[in-house]
């Protein structure tokens, strides 16, 4: 796919990160970072000093509590986290320097240029985890699920592949919905109720979901399969 101009919106720095961030960011973020500026790897499992299985793909991690739990588990499979705030990449950063996980790379930009830059069929999942809603209906436009991005998540999964969208939202939700359901590469995994208003497996939470609950919201699990 022909690689565009980047969209993506809303800011990407807070408040000051501290020294020792800092130096992390300067030193294990540069060893963990995908360059796009260089063609991918072949295999791209060599993109991780030991061998992976397969390769799965957090787009919008927030603070890396799933994706580092996720790593953990599953030492044998590789993991691309792609989370455009610095301060949120800089407390993902320092987790995994602390765990010692040897399993993950990471991409602070936008999450479209990634998947532009993957190999096509390269991918057994991708988790879009609470992403912005964008609630406000002239805003609609900035949210990722749309037409192209999910051209971007089709060329990128392997056939039989997952991918797996959560929010709190309701209009969110049933915009993913809609729109994966004018697919014809997507079908949707839920055969009951509970397929969707259940966490997955081994699901370990995340401070999205707890805020969702605190204020009375509560969250959808969508899975959909790669035709």
């Amino acid at each position: 796919m022909q690689r565009r101009s980047s969209t993506l919106y809303g800011r990407r720095k807070g408040k000051p990160l501290s020294p020792r961030r800092e130096g992390l960011m300067a030193g294990v973020y540069r060893q963990l970072a995908v360059d796009l500026a260089t063609p991918p790897p072949a295999p791209l499992a060599t993109l991780f000093p030991a061998p992976v299985d397969d390769i799965r793909l957090e787009i919008g991690f927030g603070g890396g509590e799933h994706l580092i739990h996720e790593a953990s588990a599953a030492p044998a499979t590789g993991f691309i986290g792609v989370e455009p705030f610095i301060e949120a990449m800089a407390k993902a950063v320092a987790a995994i320097d602390l765990a010692g996980l040897t399993n993950i790379r990471l991409h602070d930009g936008d999450a479209a240029d990634l998947l532009d830059w993957l190999p096509p069929a390269s991918l057994a999942r991708v988790d879009l985890l609470y992403p912005d809603p964008w609630p406000k209906r002239r805003h609609w436009k900035r949210r990722f699920v749309n037409p192209d991005n999910l051209d971007r998540i089709a060329r990128a999964l392997a056939p039989g592949a997952l991918f797996r969208f959560a929010s709190d939202i309701d209009t969110y939700v049933d915009w993913t919905l809609r729109h994966l359901a004018a697919r014809p590469d997507f079908v949707w995994t839920a055969e009951r109720a509970d397929d969707w208003r259940k966490p997955w497996a081994g699901w370990p939470g995340t401070r999205y979901e707890a805020k969702a609950y605190r204020e009375g919201r509560t969250p959808a699990y969508l899975v959909f399969r790669k035709r």
